[in-house]
């Protein structure tokens, strides 16, 4: 970057306060407006806002794209009937999933489980005469019972089809497309519904269609409580091949043409999977994930400023315009805020200060040779520049598979995470360096404000090489025993959650906290007696710190699950906000158990790929995958141990654990190989010695980044809901484990390798 003068450096400053003012501004109105749930609120996803989220499956035979597409649609619209008032604040979310599957999000939802049993329920599209046989009429223009202007119904339907006013369903339609039409009169365009009738339709609109034309009556189309469209008969339809007109454009056609088709269809669908969240759970979540995330940030700044001095206050403004770009940036582009992916939030935040951490220490380095302030950071910055780029491209590996092969809620993780890494390294090669400068160009230059480095402290790492790799055995070998006891035990090694196993999950927040014993003897035989099942087929689990406890019992109806609430509620004067409920079915257990192996097995062999293509050496990619594995075992150990439930969030930990780890040791590894061109030969002691150089010279590094990724996680852990800490332990443990790995396993291991394997380069 070309030296600033002091004007320059003025403006940049300047420039910079006000859009980071600007900016703030707009973040803090985001926040604020999310918690106070008004317009300016972010889109959040059902574990924040509350909500029912179902999956279907098609029974059968996989149907076409046009019909998957239809009940798609049937269901937007079943759903906007059904939300009434609330469909103006709630967006509802329905897509596909693979050939057969299809499924719907309702945010801030207030009776699920009666939409839940809605939404399953295929509306039938009737043909309905404007008059009966007698000349009753059976519609008129008038007002609903809402007082909203319309077509409205004189009978109700069944009364329609007993006397012969219905000459048709949908399910005689043998096709229904929207297309155009040249008028014959004014020459223009017009847009029309095309409408083709099996042999049963044929000849009922033959016989309708001629006593309508006679009488200049209309044949009204009606779906799902409502009219869709009155037109009027201009010519008797005899051939089965009718056409709607008065389409003000194609879109209304196709509209049109789609109610039709979707009042046909024979798709039957089987719930798969369903979760339903109490809104009171998902605020209280937001609320203390916010907080988590002011307090962490917070810390790190001043632990940034104690650190590195000047450096530390450039990278702690970096920090305040990266969280403001991040809030900014997911409110402009609609996307879905979910706990995983505050999760991923406040850890990208944390991984936000590893390049500059990288950048400084390079920097104080070139101090400590004797260069200029000016020349070091410039030299800084760009001796810096591989290992950022390849510490977050790996990063960026991991979100990338989570993205593809995680669930609806783990690429909400994966998208925040991808977010972060990327504006991270915006903020620190750009911004960062950009306000060092312009602080150097105002007049602050001595070199004591930039700090110095301090002669690296002698340790032989590689002469222990035995006692750590056996500490990391003897643990890894703990969590496997622990797993087979309780497979013996349990017949499950880990504490496997609904994603895994199938059932349903009840979470209730009581007025008192209960212990395992009171609940067992007073909550669970009420749930057995309601639900006509043993008690001992009911696990019971209570979370610590709060008033909530979890009851896991077998696939529960809907019918079950308004019975269980009900319950709850007149016995236990809990309300229906404060329970949430979660059913998923064995098929889709099934899956999620083969879809977490094969995300893991995908992005280690990526990250193994790009690391040996980096750096041109196998033995430094194998050191680093065996250390990640490393990572992920000693994690997997500690849910052993603690019996975290393992779920959904249990990839999204898994993941990060992996791009973390193989971050660390990227910074490691790029300073072995930047040191290991001073090497001659590559004799054993030349090669401990640049392991041991190589290591102290970064250790500081590794040390400070660790810190303040633990410290927003340690936040996350102390001030988060059940949800947010069962995420937080492990991540904890991951960073630790991550930072061991990168310090006394994977440079060992690729001393190993170097002397095992001396004559492969």
């Amino acid at each position: 970057m070309k030296r600033l003068k002091k004007g320059q450096g003025i403006a940049w400053l300047v420039a910079f306060v006000v859009i980071l003012g600007l900016l703030g501004y707009y973040a803090a109105i985001v926040l604020t407006g999310t918690i106070k749930e008004n317009d300016d609120s972010l889109k959040l996803g059902l574990d924040l806002d509350g909500g029912v989220s179902i999956t279907y499956e098609a029974v059968g035979k996989a149907p076409t794209d046009e019909q998957m597409q239809d009940t798609i649609l049937k269901l937007q619209q079943r759903i906007e009937n059904d939300l009434g008032e609330e469909s103006s604040t709630t967006e509802a979310n329905v897509y596909r999933v693979g050939d057969k599957r299809i499924t719907v999000e309702i945010p801030g939802v207030s009776d699920a489980n009666a939409l839940l049993e809605e939404l399953g329920t295929p509306g039938t599209l009737y043909f309905i005469t404007q008059k009966d046989s007698e000349g009753n009429e059976n519609y008129s223009y008038g007002t609903d019972e809402s007082g909203a202007p319309g077509y409205v119904l004189n009978y109700d339907i069944q009364t329609l089809i007993d006397n012969g006013s219905v000459i048709a369903t949908g399910k005689n339609v043998k096709s229904s497309q929207a297309g155009s039409q040249t008028n014959q009169t004014t020459n223009a365009t017009e847009y029309v519904v095309q409408l083709t009738f099996d042999d049963e339709g044929t000849k009922a609109f033959a016989d309708a269609t001629t006593a309508a034309v006679a009488s200049g009556e209309t044949i009204a189309i009606y779906y799902d409580g409502q009219f869709v469209s009155v037109p009027r008969v201009n010519s008797a339809i005899t051939n089965g091949n009718c056409v709607i007109e008065g389409m003000e454009d194609f879109d209304a056609a196709e509209k049109l043409a789609s109610y039709i088709r979707i009042g046909g269809l024979d798709i039957e669908l089987t719930e798969l999977e369903s979760q339903v969240v109490g809104a009171q759970l998902g605020s209280d979540a937001l609320r203390t994930s916010l907080i988590a995330a002011g307090v962490g940030l917070i810390l790190v700044m001043v632990f940034l400023i104690a650190m590195y001095l000047v450096p530390g206050v450039v990278a702690s403004l970096a920090l305040a315009l990266y969280t403001a770009m991040l809030v900014g940036i997911l409110k402009a582009f609609d996307i879905t805020l979910t706990l995983p992916g505050i999760a991923g939030m406040i850890l990208s935040i944390g991984m936000a200060v590893d390049a500059n951490v990288i950048c400084f220490a390079r920097i104080r380095e070139e101090i400590k040779a004797g260069r200029p302030v000016i020349s070091s950071i410039e030299t800084g910055f760009s001796k810096a520049l591989s290992a950022i780029l390849d510490g977050n491209i790996t990063t960026l590996i991991a979100a990338a598979v989570l993205g593809i092969l995680g669930s609806g809620t783990v690429k909400g993780f994966a998208i925040t995470l991808a977010l972060g890494v990327v504006l991270s390294m915006f903020t620190a090669l750009v911004i960062t360096r950009i306000l060092i400068n312009s602080f150097y160009a105002i007049g602050i230059r001595s070199p004591k404000a930039y700090g110095k480095a301090k002669e690296p402290t002698k340790f032989d790492f590689v002469s222990k090489k035995a006692i750590f790799i056996t500490i990391s055995v003897v643990i890894i070998a703990a969590g496997f025993i622990t797993m087979g006891v309780f497979k013996a035990k349990d017949g499950a090694g880990l504490n496997y959650s609904l994603e895994f196993l199938g059932g349903t999950s009840t979470t209730v927040d009581f007025n008192k906290t209960y212990s395992l014993s009171e609940l067992d003897a007073e909550v669970v035989p009420e749930i057995a007696d309601t639900l006509g099942v043993s008690e001992g087929s009911i696990q019971t689990t209570t979370v610590d710190g709060s008033n909530q406890a979890i009851f896991k019992t077998r696939t529960l109806t809907l019918d079950e699950r308004s019975s269980l609430n009900e319950m709850l509620e007149s016995k236990f004067d809990v309300t229906e906000e404060s329970i949430t409920s979660q059913s998923i079915g064995s098929t889709i257990s099934g899956e999620m158990r083969s879809q977490s192996l094969i995300a893991v097995i995908v992005a280690v062999l990526c990250m193994l790929v790009y690391i040996w293509f980096r750096f041109k050496d196998l033995r430094f990619a194998s050191s680093a995958i065996i250390a990640l594995v490393h990572d992920v075992l000693v994690v997997l150990a500690l849910y052993a141990f603690a019996r975290i439930s393992v779920g959904s969030a249990f990839i999204a930990c898994m993941l990060t654990v992996i791009g973390y780890s193989v971050n660390d040791t990227i910074v490691v590894f790029d300073r072995i190989r930047e040191n290991h061109k001073a090497i001659r030969t590559e004799t054993p002691e030349n090669l401990a010695e640049l392991c041991n150089s190589s290591l102290a010279q970064t250790l500081s590094r590794s040390i400070s980044t660790s810190i303040t990724t633990a410290i927003m996680v340690l936040m996350l852990l102390i001030l988060g809901v059940s949800s947010i800490r069962e995420f937080a332990l492990p991540l904890l443990a991951g960073v630790i484990a991550g930072t061991y790995s990168s310090i006394f396993i994977a440079t060992q291991l690729w001393y190993i390798f170097k002397i095992k394997f001396a004559a492969k380069n």
